[in-house]
């Protein structure tokens, strides 16, 4: 049947033209994804700042658990740290000793903040692992002189304030290096007292002769310098995974939903064709092979074209990204044949499938039967398409129930998603029913229009399955879109109305505050109390948990946690705080002791004092910030400050430079980045935007004789477009009912599991934008196709070959 296939092909062109573009957009998608998936797993970056070093050596930056499932079968799982872990000092004078060892050179590590920006601090030995070059001036030998960076646009004899872990001062540049990696270099005691690591390096250069190894670190070489050096590396392709997998999953099944209704409306408008052909005598199996072959030509031309989309949208992706700062920009994207392989059969498998699926009943029916059905509509939906959409209403249900009892992020994003497509799918299979029992109740409006909304009510009550062809893409859109922008607002509102009520601080510094500032504003005339506060994570056994560190000292005077069991009274030392929503997942109470590692590979044993209610404000655990303080990358946290008498001006001076935030703007330096998920579901979004026009283009095009019998009646172009406007607003209207309850319930069950509150936040005026753009664009992908539609002459329209 391969033959006809392609007779086909090439006398409706048109008709296959809507599954070819959602074919090309399925392809783009899922190769991107790949490529994002695998740059994850497989993603190198080339080292800069240690190019001139064959061996790095540093300290194991992955926490380890070894999992026993058998008596013979143990594994190892490792997940990376949060924070650099350092190595001792001492491992370097072995090294020095280890013969064939030429040089060693160590390095250490901290955050440097100048007019210019953000930079790293280093000691200017570590200029060799590079190595660095002098263009202009000398090394830098006091304490208070620097070399910077040829780009920083500095001169020797310049002097610049930079601010780091001590207090800000005054250095003079002394050298110009010939480099431009964001570095600022020390003299090797300056940085050491900057990096307060006594006994302390972050890295260790080693130039050898022989293979080396130290017990307790890891030595790297060629590109695995690059993992050491750029420790986002790793997180970034933890993320990439995480976020290649779900939203190629989510993206193959949008297709897959979206690709079925394509191909059903393309056979829906071919039921006469099919129907003649099965009266001539050809065989299910032959109806099956024309359709199947139908949908190879049209999937393997659609796949290789959207693969190679995909792969320029797989780098516009990750310029997002970087630009975003959820990936490095020396990650480099991996690309491979895979992702396009892969994109090319997952569309060839969808297009063979759907086309099976949606030709099944076509293929059954009796030859002698075969005409008269497609003359007229099907009575009823059949039992398998019932049972179908029950079965997927009771698992809509069952994945509702499970999201309301997740309460990590990680856990309920992807059951999020799969909730909303699951109902989506059953709406999809029931579409038919809902479209016949919504007729029935918006016709009676409908006919107050004598005309158009006469026609318009009985062309939708005859096309109920057209109708139900319309409402799917249009119900998945917005379901879509209203989950994935709402469950953001949803996380954002519940963070921010439990910082705003546990904030009881006059007065926010940061976002970068050293000690030594605190300090100077504690001894501020009025001020009752000042609490540093620090941002990382740790973890217990692997899973991660946010942490805030936090000074004891007149906590209750600056934060209100909601303390629901234990108190802050013992807080401090190796006493901790956790949220109950941690609590409940850790299986513990006041008094329960906890093991737990901190940011930077660093164990600690911990007990519990308090259990509080605002996590989502403030974190999973609250910890001392005396315990956290030295094993954080960047100890410059925020303050919050206590001082209902003193006015904003003095505030101002004993802090210059640093600016005073409200409460607000606080909730946001904190906040994690959402316009990541934005970027990556927006593509869903257009996707189900791109199929919502795609199908009301088919269904609208394929009705041009209609039109031309109408207005060989009577009926004039302006009543055909308003028919068709009304048709086409009963359309949306139901459509945003169906996915405005998908999501209302999607929302509610991850709201529940979330913050405790079966009330989503949902910001009306978005909400009315998310449904204006729906409705408008749904009424130009019918009006500008029934406009050509109605140019031709309706007795050459009616008299023309279909």
């Amino acid at each position: 049947m391969i033959w006809l296939a392609l007779k086909t092909l090439r006398h409706r062109k048109a008709g296959f033209a809507g599954a070819f573009v959602a074919l090309l957009c399925a392809a783009a998608l899922v190769c991107a994804c790949g490529m994002l998936l695998e740059t994850g797993l497989r993603g190198k970056v080339a080292p800069q700042r240690y190019a001139g070093t064959p061996v790095v050596v540093a300290a194991d930056q992955s926490v380890r658990q070894t999992v026993r499932k058998s008596a013979e079968k143990i594994k190892t799982k490792a997940k990376p740290l949060s924070e650099r872990a350092w190595i001792s000092v001492s491992v370097a004078e072995r090294l020095r000793r280890t013969p064939g060892v030429e040089k060693v050179v160590t390095e250490v590590t901290f955050p440097a903040y100048t007019a210019h920006g953000e930079l790293t601090g280093h000691g200017w030995e570590s200029a060799a692992l590079t190595p660095y070059t002098l263009v202009e001036g000398r090394a830098p030998q006091a304490d208070d002189e620097i070399v910077a960076e040829a780009s920083s646009g500095l001169k020797p004899g310049t002097l610049i304030t930079v601010r780091s872990t001590a207090a800000p001062r005054r250095y003079r540049v002394v050298g110009v290096t010939d480099k431009t990696l964001g570095s600022l270099f020390f003299s090797t005691q300056e940085a050491r007292r900057l990096a307060d690591r006594p006994g302390m390096v972050s890295a260790i250069g080693v130039f050898p002769q022989v293979d080396i190894s130290v017990d307790g670190t890891v030595a790297y070489r060629g590109d695995e310098r690059g993992t050491i050096e750029f420790l986002d590396v790793e997180k970034s392709r933890v993320k990439l995974i995480s976020l290649g997998g779900a939203l190629g999953g989510t993206s193959l099944l949008v297709a897959i939903l979206v690709v079925v209704g394509t191909f059903a409306l393309s056979i829906q408008q071919r039921q006469r064709e099919l129907a003649l052909l099965r009266a001539v005598a050809a065989t299910p199996r032959q109806i099956r092979g024309l359709l199947g072959g139908e949908a190879l030509m049209v999937s393997l031309a659609a796949g290789v074209i959207g693969s190679a989309v995909g792969v320029g949208l797989g780098f516009w992706l990750r310029s997002r990204f970087v630009a975003l700062g959820a990936m490095p920009e020396n990650l480099t994207l991996a690309v491979s044949p895979f992702p396009i392989f892969a994109a090319l059969l997952a569309t060839v498998v969808a297009a063979w499938a759907a086309a099976r699926v949606s030709a099944r009943r076509t293929a059954r029916i009796r030859p002698v039967e075969a005409l008269g059905d497609a003359a007229l509509p099907a009575a009823r939906l059949p039992w398998g398409r019932l049972v179908a959409g029950l079965v997927f209403t009771g698992a809509g249900v069952a994945l509702t129930l499970v999201l309301s009892a997740l309460s990590t992020e990680a856990a309920s994003s992807p059951v999020t998603m799969l909730t909303a497509l699951v109902w989506t799918v059953a709406v999809a299979l029931l579409g038919p029913v809902l479209a016949q029992a919504a007729i029935a109740v918006l016709s009676v409006p409908l006919r107050v229009s004598r005309v158009g909304g006469h026609l318009a009510a009985a062309n939708l009550r005859a096309g109920s399955r057209r109708l139900a062809s319309v409402i799917t893409p249009l119900s998945l859109m917005l379901a879509m879109t209203c989950t994935i922008l709402f469950v953001q607002t949803t996380m954002g509102y519940a963070a921010g109305q439990q910082a705003a009520e546990g904030g009881r601080a006059d007065y926010v510094l940061g976002p970068r505050v050293s000690g030594v500032t605190a300090a100077v504003v504690r001894k501020v005339p009025g001020v009752v109390a000042v609490t540093e506060v620090l941002r990382t994570s740790v973890r217990i056994g692997l899973e991660k948990y946010g942490a805030q560190a936090v000074t004891p000292a007149g906590l209750d005077r600056t934060l209100d946690l909601g303390v629901t069991s234990g108190s802050f009274r013992d807080f401090g030392g190796e006493v901790i705080a956790v949220s109950d929503t941690a609590a409940a997942r850790l299986d513990v109470s006041v008094g329960s002791r906890v093991d737990l590692t901190l940011g930077d590979g660093t164990p600690a044993a911990v007990r519990v004092a308090a259990v509080y209610s605002r996590g989502l404000g403030f974190g999973e655990l609250t910890l001392p910030h005396d315990l956290v303080a030295g094993h954080v990358d960047n100890p410059l946290g925020t303050l919050l400050v206590s001082a209902p008498s003193v006015p904003r001006g003095a505030v101002e001076r004993a802090a210059p430079g640093v600016a005073i935030l409200d409460q607000a703007q606080a909730a946001e330096v904190s906040a994690p980045n959402a316009e990541v998920n934005y970027v990556a579901m927006g593509l869903i979004i257009a996707f189900t935007a791109i199929a919502v026009v795609n199908t009301l283009a088919m269904s609208t095009s394929d009705r041009s004789r209609e039109f031309a019998l109408l207005r060989l009646v009577g009926t004039t172009r302006r009543q055909i477009l308003r028919m068709l406007w009304l048709e086409t607003l009963t359309a949306v209207l139901i459509a945003v009912s169906l996915g405005t309850v998908i999501s209302l319930v999607t929302l509610a069950a991850f709201s529940l599991g979330m913050t405790g509150s079966v009330q989503p936040h949902i910001p009306p005026l978005t909400y009315l934008a998310v449904i204006a753009a729906a409705g408008a664009l749904a009424l130009a992908a019918t009006i500008v196709p029934a406009r050509f539609a109605l140019r031709g002459r309706p007795a050459d329209v009616v008299g023309a070959r279909e």
